[in-house]
């Protein structure tokens, strides 16, 4: 079980097999995750294809690909589109997870969005 004060986070890419995007990304996602030496709580990353895995996605609707997901048992600490570059993804990555830079309350997000969030957490 993972300490209050040290939460397990969440890192979801979501995307799609027929996205030309999404294909490059997973090795950025990949190299990012392998890498991984952050500030912050122990992660626990997903690549979901949102077409294979749709009992777990939901009623998410997502428009621009890949959509990342970053969540722990507390709150989504962000989710949207992010850009397919592995500098773009550590930096966005540190300012979530730097438990020095989180704010005290992380900002609401859609119904769809926080299913997801607590399945991921739920270990679904």
């Amino acid at each position: 079980m993972t300490d209050a004060a040290d939460p397990e986070v969440h890192i979801a890419c979501l995307c799609a097999a027929w996205c030309r995007v999404c294909e490059s990304y997973a090795a950025v996602f990949d190299e990012v995750r392998r890498g991984w030496t952050g500030p912050g709580p122990r992660t626990v990353w997903h690549w979901i294809d949102i077409e294979d895995e749709s009992e777990r996605v939901g009623d998410l609707d997502i428009e621009t690909f890949p959509m990342l997901l970053v969540a722990d048992a507390a709150a989504v600490r962000f989710a949207g589109p992010v850009a397919p570059d592995a500098r773009t993804l550590r930096r966005l990555l540190r300012a979530l997870l730097d438990p020095a830079q989180a704010p005290p309350r992380w900002p609401p997000v859609p119904v769809a969005v926080a299913g997801l969030g607590r399945r991921l957490c739920a270990g679904g």
